[in-house]
Order: structure tokens, then sequence, then C-alpha cells
């Protein structure tokens, strides 16, 4: 199996991807006009939502998932996982469902089960609701003796928990907070339809099934976040206004410069929404490793937690909510 099965993608995405170009790239300073009434309280929401974020617990939340140590979907190592991520969502004021069901594999029918928690829209918002989506994997690559995935899923696992406590205190006017974390989204062999991308193939068709996905105004992918040297890059299959705000987000928290557009596509678990037709979006550094461009420590036993940084998971989280902001 390649070591960039990360970046494999089909090429179906590439012509809508060339339509929408111009829009990836940031767009140009102008005057803001004098803020409105809603665009003050949209402020005041942010500032009060972003004070909520703490890198330090982020930390010592990726610190003590990924040291549960490895969790390849359908082991028991992925079911303990599960749970303890249910208490954790619990521990933020998050209620969570644990959605297990079962998925052709390349070892067989394997069991997987994505953690989903909810937060409630504000009372009093008025409106029809929306329904903003989060998520990162929670499962780890198989056969790598000694790969505990700190940045390759324990990162977006902490960020994810911070924002549940973050909108938990803060909810959205008319909107609710979907988080979720995903299982099997690493493959055994190669990627295709029985390997590799199971949570989020699994999430989108049931929401699809429900009818669910005219409400979703956003998906939010957070992988691989928590590097020291967070550069992220952001794949071109995403939706452009959604790369455009990225970019703004950046501006806003002073880090421009560290946030760039990759030179291709990315398969990761934004791809069944995107194809859906959902606005998506992947935060995404796949530059991990022992110097600037590398990725010598993807997938190895050196994805460990002293790589990572608290400011790195405090700024993929406020990231984020920059850019959801908007999609009120």
């Amino acid at each position: 199996m390649s070591s960039r099965n990360k970046l494999l993608i089909r090429p179906v995405f590439l012509a809508a991807l060339l339509c929408g170009a111009a829009s990836c790239r940031p767009p140009a300073a102008a005057v803001a006009p004098a803020p409105a009434p809603a665009d003050i309280e949209s402020a005041q929401w942010l500032e009060g939502v972003l004070g909520e974020i703490s890198g330090e617990r982020a930390l010592r939340l990726a610190g003590e998932f990924a040291g549960l140590g490895p969790k390849v979907a359908g082991t028991p190592e992925a079911e303990a996982a599960a749970g303890w991520l249910a208490a954790r969502f619990a521990d933020a004021g998050a209620v969570a469902d644990m959605e297990v069901f079962s998925d052709a594999a390349p070892a067989g029918e394997t069991v997987f089960r994505n953690v989903v928690a909810r937060v409630p829209a504000a009372s009093g918002g008025g409106g029809a609701e929306g329904l903003l989506l989060f998520a990162a994997h929670y499962d780890t690559k198989s056969g790598i003796p000694g790969f505990v995935g700190a940045n390759d899923s324990a990162s977006g696992v902490a960020v994810l928990l911070e924002l549940a406590r973050a909108f938990a205190a803060h909810p959205l006017p008319g909107t609710e907070v979907r988080l979720a974390c995903l299982d099997g989204e690493e493959c055994a062999v190669q990627y295709g339809p029985r390997d590799g991308l199971h949570g989020s193939r699994r999430w989108a068709a049931d929401l699809e099934a429900a009818g669910e996905l005219p409400r979703v105004r956003a998906f939010f992918l957070l992988d691989m976040v928590g590097d020291a040297d967070f550069t992220p890059t952001l794949p071109r299959n995403c939706t452009p206004a959604l790369l455009s705000r990225a970019f703004e987000a950046a501006r806003a928290e002073g880090v421009r410069g560290r946030v760039s557009l990759s030179p291709g596509p990315v398969l990761d678990d934004h791809v069944p929404f995107f194809e859906r037709g959902v606005p998506s979006l992947d935060l995404i550094d796949f530059e991990y490793g022992s110097a600037p461009g590398l990725n010598d420590y993807w997938h190895t036993a050196e994805d460990t937690v002293d790589k990572l940084s608290a400011d790195s998971l405090a700024l993929a989280a406020r990231l984020a909510l920059r850019i959801a902001c908007g999609q009120r």
C-alpha cells in the first residue's frame, strides 16, 4: 500500500475544482461596513465561544486518548475507546449516542462504532433550524507495531471535545451542532468501497436517509491537527466558499502565512459529504515529520504525544469556530 494513501482521490472531482479555483484564493481586502446589530451579536457570541477553548486541556485529552493504545476498528480496544469518548462528551456537556453498525471489510463483516454528540440550538433562535457537523476519526491504522495515533486520530478527537465544551456553553441560535468521532477511516489494505471511510460513509448515508442533509450548513473535518509545527494544507476537494473562509479565519488569528492550499485533492472523511453536495472542509496538516515538508512520523510508532502542541490544538479549534461562525 502506498504511504500516500490519504492523497488518493478519484479524478471526477478535478473538473469541478477547476471551475471554483478563483474563489479558493483569499479575498481582496475591503472596507467593512458599520456592523449591524446582528453582526454585533454574532461577534459577541464568537468572542464568548473562543474564550472556552483551552489548548492545555486539549493536549491532556489527546494524551489520555493516545494512552489507551491502538484502536484498530472492530477490536475490543476500539470499543473501549468509543466508550471513553462518550464519557468525555458527557463531561463536556454534550449528549452522545453510540451508533453501532456492521460493514463489509477486507477481513469480513466488521462492527464499527461512531460516537455522535449533539448540542441543541439555543432557545429563542426562531426560524428554521440548521445543522453544523464536525468530525474526526478515532481509529488507528492496523499492522503498525506501537502505533497509537497521537496526531493521526487523538489530536482531532481532542479538538472535537473542546468544540463540544465550547458549543455547550454557548449554543448557536437556530443551529444544532453535532460532533462525530468516526470509526474505520483507516483502510486495512487499500481504500475502496469496502475498505476505509466506513464511519463517514455510514454517517452521511444515515443523514441522507433521514432527510437531514438539506439542513446541513457545513461539514468540518479535523484530521492531524496537533503537530507542533501546525501548517494546514487545505485540500482542493473542499467547498470553495469554505476555503475562502478558512483563509479569512487564519488572517483573523494572525497565521495567514501558515495556511495554504494543497496542490491536489485528498481522500478523507469529508469526501462522502462533499460528494453529496454538502459544503465541506478538511482541516488537515499532512506535513508531519522530523523536518519541514516531511511526513515521516505519519503511520509510524513515532506518532506520539510529545510531537503535539497545546498551541496547535487551540489554533485548530479556533480556526474551526471562526470558519463555522460564518455558516450561521
